[in-house]
Parts: structure tokens; sequence; C-alpha cells
């Protein structure tokens, strides 16, 4: 049973909540979560600060999309050991977590995405993390590898395209 930890853009595009993603990438972060949910594991820091973020951007307790299923799922198992690694987080006044890598390249790194990083770091098994269309990411994973986190892009052709874009690039054709 493999572990990941979910970036909550995953869940939001699973819901189509994100209008600028192909059907492509829908599909693809449909498919990640529901195998998640079928046989594999989902890592979560100890304090909830992940769990929380889903509940903020979902409707689990009445939403019938895939982001909110698996929303339901997590909150449902959270505190199966089987299905969920809660992992144990320590604050710190700086880089927002001590697990969080103290590397210059990381300096800009979004603080409330901090924390899918100091999960994946603090975690024995370095679980990957499911990213869907930040595309900041991106430039961020070079660095993350060095400190053995992976970043899993699930819509990489529309991962490139928003980089592109933003960098005023032209975009490659889907």
């Amino acid at each position: 049973m493999t572990t990941a930890i979910v970036d909550t853009n995953v869940i939001l595009v699973a819901n189509r909540q994100h209008q600028d993603v192909s059907e492509a990438c829908v599909v693809s972060c449909t498919r990640r979560l529901q195998a998640i949910m079928k046989d594999g594991r989902v890592a979560i820091d100890d304090g909830y600060r992940i769990l929380k973020e889903y509940q903020n951007k979902t409707t689990p307790q009445i939403g019938k999309r895939a982001g909110d299923a698996f929303v339901k799922w997590l909150l449902r198992n959270n505190a199966n050991e089987q299905r969920c690694d809660q992992v144990k987080l320590e604050e710190h006044s700086v880089r927002g977590f001590k697990s969080f890598p103290d590397d210059v390249r990381l300096a800009n790194f979004d603080p409330p995405d901090r924390k899918f990083v100091a999960v994946a770091v603090a975690h024995g098994g370095h679980p990957p993390i499911a990213q869907a269309a930040d595309s900041k990411w991106l430039g961020w994973a070079p660095a993350l590898r060095d400190h053995g986190v992976s970043v899993e892009f699930l819509c990489p052709h529309d991962i490139q395209g928003f980089d592109d874009k933003k960098k005023g690039r032209r975009g490659r054709p889907r």
C-alpha cells in the first residue's frame, strides 16, 4: 500500500473547482484520489492543519464530487492507522515547521503549502506530494528533491502551460 500526501489543489481540481484545467487533469486527479481510497494510504499532520484546509474548501457532508468524497473518506479514516499516517509537526518561527528544509532555494515557498513539505520530510517513508495545478512547484521541485521530497505532477501539460503563461512563454499545444 503506497502512501501519498495530497495538495489541496488536487481535491479542488477533482471537484471541478479550478476552471482553467483540462478535462484530462480532472480525470487524473479524480483517479488518484480514488486509488488512495481504494487501496492506498494518505499522510497528514497530527494537528489536522491539512484536513482543516480540505474541509474549508469542500463540502464533504453533502457534496457528491470526487474531491468531496475523498475528504469524507479521510474524515472517516484519519484515525485508522491502516489508511492514514498522522505525522507530528513542530512549528518553527522562520520556516513554519522544523521539518521544512532550511534551504535558500525554498525561502519564497508559499507559507500555506509548507505543511505538505513538512509532512513529507518528517514522515519516515518520505511519501510523494500529489500536485495538480500550482506551477510554482515546478521551480521548487529540484530543491525539494535534494531534501528527499518528490512531487507527483498529476497534470504535467496543464502545469507546464500555466508556468509558460506566467513567464510569458508561448505554451505548448495540448
